[in-house]
């Protein structure tokens, strides 16, 4: 797959799995809805603050995050860390018209949050061949990138 394809794959998947740590060293996995992006490098996610992926990624940043077309079987995966929003600036930034059933006190609910999820490499799969995808590669195809919501574009 050539990034331009992957690319692709990642602003077309509304979800997305997000690995995580938790306190006691297990893994877990959680299906998140991902459609802010920053080039194949960055992403935005909007979860709950009391959730338990949440609050595991607040004591260990480490992360991966799979985007999947399961009609295609192709994927790409990103390892990298995660750094948790609680800020008003974040927090605004990806609300939605809606997000106040699940956040019923608004954007600055306490129970808000936004996860940024920063990929240092990444590993992709299709039928065609697997391949990595280096941090040089990254950073090339991200530069001068913004956070762009590509479930409105």
């Amino acid at each position: 797959m050539t990034l331009k394809e992957i690319d692709r794959l990642v602003k077309e998947s509304e979800f997305a799995s997000i690995g995580f740590w938790d306190g006691e060293g297990n893994p877990g996995i959680r299906r998140v809805f991902s459609t802010w992006h920053k080039g194949l490098g960055g992403h935005l996610i909007s979860t709950n603050t009391s959730s338990l992926h949440t609050q595991a990624m607040m004591q260990n940043n480490k992360a991966c995050l799979y985007f999947d077309n399961c009609r295609t079987f192709e994927g790409v995966c990103f390892t990298g860390t995660v750094i948790v929003h609680l800020d008003h600036e974040y927090k605004a930034m990806i609300w939605n018209e809606g997000d106040e059933k699940y956040y019923p006190k608004g954007v600055d609910d306490e129970d808000y949050c936004v996860i940024e999820f920063q990929a240092d490499y990444g590993r992709y799969y299709r039928c065609d061949g697997i391949g990595d995808i280096s941090a040089k590669e990254l950073a090339e195809f991200d530069e001068g990138a913004e956070f762009i919501n590509y479930a409105r574009s």
